[in-house]
């Protein structure tokens, strides 16, 4: 708790790159992806994977992938201290070898500033790697009083359209992030919340102009990769 307190200090939550303020996002041209998958019936071996598209074509310019130790413990909560170290590592990798191609923001499978203590593991990933970061969720942390009773089933039922979307706010009062329809073609919507070094809404627009599935294509991207890895 001391140590994600003390990262969390260095959590931006505004936009601090020129490409952020653009409506078109000029001036962007590489949007990374990170995904860990595990072996299956062994929580202490997984494929660790980070791509970077192009954007806004969306292709694959750079793909990491590789077997990796985890040896931090599962803790809810706690999460990002057992899968950023080697997320950490494949950033730094690509920096070293391919530094033309360092992405210009990360797309994370998980949450930012939707967290128990405000700190989920795009806040982490983005103040340890300084590269502005944008979590993306799939499911609803429950935090704040936020659960997913029938008003809010309701909220998500009333996003008709891709880009539709309504505000996290917890008990608190604070807007904890974004619901977001993706795509027309799922109702499912994400649960988008500021990583670092990204405001919001900045992290919302980028989120649906990745999207040609319900998932982001740069954290699609990396998951495909990371599983195709492993059943090699």
């Amino acid at each position: 708790r001391r140590e994600q307190a003390r990262l969390k200090a260095s959590v931006v939550e505004e936009d601090t790159e020129e490409w952020q303020k653009d409506p078109d996002f000029s001036g962007l041209q590489r949007v990374g992806g990170v995904d860990l998958s595990y072996v299956k019936g062994d929580e202490s071996r997984a494929c660790a994977s980070l791509v970077v598209l192009s954007f806004p074509a969306l292709e694959v310019l750079y793909q990491d992938c590789r077997m990796v130790a985890v040896t931090a413990p599962y803790v809810a909560g706690f999460l990002a201290f057992r899968e950023v170290p080697v997320l950490v590592e494949a950033v730094q990798r690509l920096q070293q070898e391919e530094p033309q191609l360092q992405p210009q923001v990360l797309l994370v499978d998980g949450n930012g500033l939707l967290h128990p203590r405000g700190f989920g593991t795009a806040c982490h990933l983005g103040v340890l790697t300084d590269l502005p970061c944008i979590g993306v969720a799939k499911n609803l942390l429950h935090v704040d009083g936020l659960v997913r009773d029938e008003l809010h089933r309701e909220q998500v039922r009333s996003l008709q359209r891709s880009g539709e979307t309504f505000p996290l706010i917890g008990t608190s009062g604070k807007v904890l992030g974004m619901v977001l329809r993706s795509c027309n073609n799922s109702s499912k919507p994400l649960y988008v919340s500021v990583g670092h070094r990204v405001s919001l809404g900045t992290a919302v627009r980028l989120v649906r102009a990745c999207c040609r599935f319900r998932i982001p294509e740069p954290i699609r991207q990396a998951d495909i990769r990371s599983r195709e890895y492993l059943r090699k």
